[in-house]
Parts: C-alpha cells; structure tokens; sequence
C-alpha cells in the first residue's frame, strides 16, 4: 500500500508567515582601507518580526549627510513595513515607492533607503522559510562566479601599483578594476602618457591572463577627444573595460566614442531603478551595466534592473564596493542572473567587511562560492555596529 506524506512544505506551514514587528535604522560609520582608510558611512537596517527572526539590509550611502538622511527615511517609511506579510516582499517593495510619489518614486535617496528595506526583507524572508536568497531567486544561473579584484590607484609610482596589484592577482583572482582619480599620489586619469604606462606595467606584472578595467573617478572629467585617445590606447593594451569614462550620462558622448572604439564600455551604478537601466541600455552605448543592490531599489530593484541587461544582451556588474551585506546580496544577485558574470572583491578587508558578519564574502582560487545558509548567510556582529554608529 502507498504511503501519502501529508506534510506541508515549509514554506506553506502557518507558523512560518508572521508579520513585520519592527523596522530599525543605524546610521554608522567606518574606516575604509581600499579608499586610503578615509571614513564610509552606511545606514544599515535591522527588521524584526513577530517571532523574533532578523533580517539586515544596507543603504549605500557613503557620505554622513546622505547617511542620515537615509536614516530618516527608513524610520518614516518603517509603519508601511510594519504589520506587512515577511513574505510579501514585492507587494511591501511597490507600496514603498507608491508612497514616496512626491519625493523619491524610486529615486534619490529614497531609493537608497528602499534598497536597505528591502534587502532587508529579503534576508528575513530566507531565514523565516530557511532557504537561501539565492534559492528564493530560483537558484543558480553560472556553475562558476569569477572574482577580481576591485581597488583604487593610490600610491606616487607606477611600480609600487603594479606590485600591489600583481600581487592581489596572484591569489587567483582573475584580474582587478582600478579606480583613477582617487586620494593619494597616484595622479592616474590626467596624464595621458602616465595612464598609458600604468596599463602597461600593471598588465605585464599580473600576466596575460589576467583582465584589467579602468574606473574613472569624479575627480576626471575628460572631454570626448580625450576620452576617445585613451580608449583607443588602452583598447591597444587589452584593458577589458573602461568604466564611466565620460561620466554617468552622457548618451551623445559615449555613441560619438562607440563609433571610434572597440573597447567595453561600463557605467550606470549611478541609476537608482530599472527604468534609467533600461534608458542607458537602449542607447546602444553600453556594455557592462553596473547595479548597485544598497542604491538601485535592493534585492527586487536589482532583479528588475538586470533582467534588462540580460534581454538586452548587456552585461551587468555588482556594484560590491560596501560592506559585507551588500557583499552577500551581490553574491546571491550574481549567482541567480545569467547577465551577471563576475564579482567584484575589496582585496584589503576592514571591519565593514571582515568584522561585521560570521561568514565574510571570500574567493576561492579565485572563484565566489556560491552561497549557503539561510537568507543572506550571513549573521550580523550587533556589538561592532552599536560601536560604529554616528550621532543621529
């Protein structure tokens, strides 16, 4: 005779579906030693339900002024999450940017402090069905996920740089982005011959079979002639892609530079939703289309945002440049989209990042494992973020 497993699955079983009791913002701030140790500062958000289950999110603010900010917004926003289904993450996601019509609709800071809510949300949600994120993603879209390494040009001689990216490299990663126009000595993005160099000698010490992408900073500002010189020498030297070298939005600028140059061109962190990903990704002057989980709406607005890229056959980048909870969210994100290719690393870890959470985000010879654990996987050191937190 057959046995019938009356059984419920979890994520069916009543004592699992309880509503948000709280939502918790903690503005705080943070030395960051691969941006030359100056100070970051995050909002983190904490949000509890009814039976006692935390989740985390993270909005990306880096400036104290934005930061709290973002902190403001998360408490006001707070009695719309409060008393919602853990589960209905869309549903709370869509009231959000519906209620926030006149001052964000999804932009803005207050797309930033929705991106801390509902990362939030997502990792509560996990751990209340015990499933991973990336399992509640629909699983995974790569058998493996590449790191690089992902810093700033900050030293006064090319050769120390070439070293010290050499040797980052040399842990298996498959190549680095570097950021010109950052603090420091390094005067990478304002010298022609100079930047020409530094690709040059960076390449030869790391080995050919390594990528190399350049990150302009704010800091340049080249015209589309200067821009057009530079992508022409460094598509020569084999950089894998040129990010923002005419700012975030510049469409006329970035075709006139398409028309001259093969190289990958990268931008678009800087768009808060879907909506600016898709309006980038239709000018045809982009490939590489970077999302930033703690900016662009969190865990729902970077499904949205790189469900674009990949109809659109772009490539899109997490933004991971924060701490270990954006890191956690861009490695479930980049392990569930088939757009995403790679994963950016910090090489140098601080607190933000090594201290923060039990499970930090790490490579493998040079590969991301593919994460485990419910939620994000990761549990939160609340004695370090009490020790960090700004003067609200």
């Amino acid at each position: 005779m057959a046995l019938v497993n009356n059984a419920k699955p979890a994520w069916q079983m009543p004592n699992m579906v309880t509503n948000v009791k709280s939502v918790e913002a903690f503005p705080v701030s943070y030395q960051e030693p691969t941006d030359h140790n100056r100070f970051r500062s995050v909002c983190l958000v904490k949000i509890t339900d009814e039976d006692g289950r935390v989740g985390w999110g993270e909005c990306c603010t880096y400036f104290p002024e934005a930061t709290l900010a973002a902190a403001k917004l998360v408490e006001g926003l707070a009695e719309i999450v409060v008393g919602q289904n853990i589960l209905h993450t869309q549903t709370i996601w869509r009231k959000l940017h519906e209620h926030s019509w006149w001052y964000g609709t999804g932009a803005g800071l207050t797309s930033i402090a929705i991106s801390g809510i509902d990362i939030a949300l997502w990792d509560l949600k996990g751990k209340a069905l015990n499933v991973s994120v990336l399992e509640l993603l629909g699983g995974p879209a790569h058998e493996k996920m590449p790191a690089i390494a992902s810093l700033h040009g900050t030293k006064e001689t090319i050769e120390e740089m070439a070293e010290e990216i050499a040797a980052h490299t040399a842990t298996g990663l498959h190549g680095a982005k570097v950021g010109f126009g950052k603090l420091g000595k390094a005067n990478l993005g304002f010298e022609h011959d100079r930047d020409v160099e530094f690709v040059r000698k960076v390449s030869e010490a790391m080995g050919p079979d390594k990528m190399l992408m350049v990150d302009l900073g704010v800091k340049n500002s080249w015209d589309i002639s200067t821009a057009i010189t530079r992508a022409r020498a460094f598509e020569e030297l084999g950089v894998y892609w040129l990010e923002e070298p005419l700012g975030h939005d510049d469409p006329q600028g970035y075709a006139a530079l398409r028309a001259t140059s093969g190289i990958r061109i990268a931008y678009g962190e800087r768009e808060w939703n879907a909506a600016g990903v898709k309006r980038i990704a239709d000018t045809g002057t982009v490939d590489v289309i970077g999302l930033d989980p703690g900016r662009v709406g969190g865990i729902s607005g970077f499904v949205k945002a790189a469900e674009i890229c990949n109809l659109a056959r772009r490539q899109a980048n997490a933004h991971n440049f924060s701490t270990a909870i954006v890191g956690a969210a861009s490695q479930a994100l980049s392990w569930s989209n088939p757009a995403c290719k790679l994963l950016e690393l910090q090489p140098v870890y601080g607190p933000a990042q090594a201290d923060l959470v039990d499970k930090p985000i790490w490579h493998e010879n040079g590969y991301v494992p593919m994460p485990t654990g419910p939620g994000l996987g990761i549990e939160i050191n609340e004695d370090l973020v009490a020790s960090a937190l700004m003067d609200n």
